[in-house]
């Protein structure tokens, strides 16, 4: 996760994160990625329904829950169980979230157990009421997934109408008084509209932005060919600084961030030290804090079924499952090879990764973007973008 505002538009110093210790207990929300800890996000895929059927689901969600979902009490056992841990948020994903009938409930328990709570939506489900609910139990933040204006939209999610059902669960939240921000998957399909979806922030007054790098996970990993090349990228997160700034130097400030894709630090770095070489001191001090990809370290996933994996997007290896031993121990125990592998990445990665000069600040990109193109979990992620001259090679 790549703070565009925090580091290229000042909006984020290194004072602000020295303050508080960087410890994850402490720091708010838009800081933790700074944190020196590490206390793990953790995703908790609760359900693997879903009313819409998106073409690049990572979790490949279905009409139906799942039979072997976890139970509210054993929610409520897992919820305990992290917040003894110092694990910092949870956020509620699905599938559709709000399909399971009783998240409000596990979401109001997560928040009275001293987490801050935040769910991952397709926003269709979402009316004035529910949104009501989920701002009286003090939720944190809606993020509301939206891949493109009206027709583009409903393509992706498989639904006609769909891109105007999720724009009535985000004016549900405004009036309600909830934060919402939006979540964008960047591919060739839909790359076209992210200027639309800036103007969007600014004429809903909608505070943050996600851009997600494509990752070749379940119905994704059906997508590959839709991803952005290397110049296409490059051009894309070049988009998405100008406009950020844009809004910044117009007085209509927005949180955005680009999520999944690590070489955005240093390409980021390496244009504020063309443009301001005092400012590059400040954001690479940021992005040392910020420690690159962190799957298996920094967040964590929880299935419906109480599988515990590295991230949300890596779900054909299983570190254990809840039901047998509390979330805690499995994340600690690097009795397991690829555990410990994960928490030392830096001395496994190859390739250009390996020889990388900025291998302290990405760590290695995404494994499982890298295994599934080469079936190697350590070789180089191949959505890498950065040149030859510019990693130092």
């Amino acid at each position: 996760m790549i703070g565009i505002s925090k580091l290229y538009c000042g909006a984020v110093e290194p004072s602000d994160v020295l303050r508080y210790n960087r410890h994850s207990k402490d720091l708010p929300s838009h800081l933790l990625q700074f944190s020196i800890d590490k206390k793990p996000v953790v995703v908790w895929n609760v359900t693997k329904a879903c009313n819409l059927r998106c073409v690049h689901c990572y979790a490949r969600a279905g009409e139906t829950s799942p039979a072997d979902e976890l139970t509210n009490e054993q929610g409520k056992i897992l919820i305990d169980d992290l917040s003894d841990f110092g694990v910092p948020v949870i956020l509620f994903s699905g599938g559709e979230p709000l399909m399971r009938p009783d998240l409000v409930d596990l979401a109001s328990y997560a928040v009275k157990k001293g987490i801050r709570a935040v769910i991952s939506t397709n926003g269709t489900l979402i009316t004035a009421d529910r949104a009501m609910e989920l701002r009286d139990i003090d939720l944190s933040y809606v993020g509301v997934s939206l891949d493109g204006i009206g027709e583009v939209h409903d393509r992706f999610r498989g639904k006609e109408g769909a891109f105007y059902d999720t724009l009535r669960g985000i004016d549900n939240c405004q009036k309600a008084g909830l934060k919402v921000g939006l979540r964008f998957t960047m591919n060739r399909l839909n790359v076209a509209e992210i200027s639309k979806i800036f103007d969007l922030l600014e004429e809903k007054d909608i505070p943050r932005a996600c851009f997600y790098h494509l990752v070749y996970a379940g119905r994704g990993s059906d997508m590959v060919k839709q991803d952005l090349t290397h110049e296409e990228t490059r051009k894309t997160v070049d988009l998405i600084m100008d406009r950020t700034r844009d809004l910044h130097e117009r007085g209509k400030p927005k949180e955005v961030l680009t999520v999944d894709n690590h070489a955005d630090g240093p390409y980021l770095y390496l244009r504020v030290l063309r443009e301001d070489p005092v400012r590059a001191k400040e954001v690479l001090s940021l992005l040392e804090m910020n420690e690159g990809n962190s799957s298996g370290r920094g967040i964590g996933c929880v299935s419906w079924d109480g599988n515990v994996y590295a991230d949300q997007f890596w779900r054909h290896y299983s570190f254990g499952n809840v039901r047998k031993r509390p979330f805690s121990e499995i994340w600690m125990d690097t009795s397991d090879p690829l555990m410990a592998k994960l928490k030392d990445r830096k001395r496994y990665v190859k390739g250009r990764c390996a020889r990388c000069r900025w291998l302290d600040i990405c760590a290695g990109n995404f494994r499982v973007r890298a295994e599934a193109v080469t079936g190697d979990v350590w070789a180089e992620d191949p959505a890498c973008y950065l040149t030859d001259e510019e990693i130092g090679i």
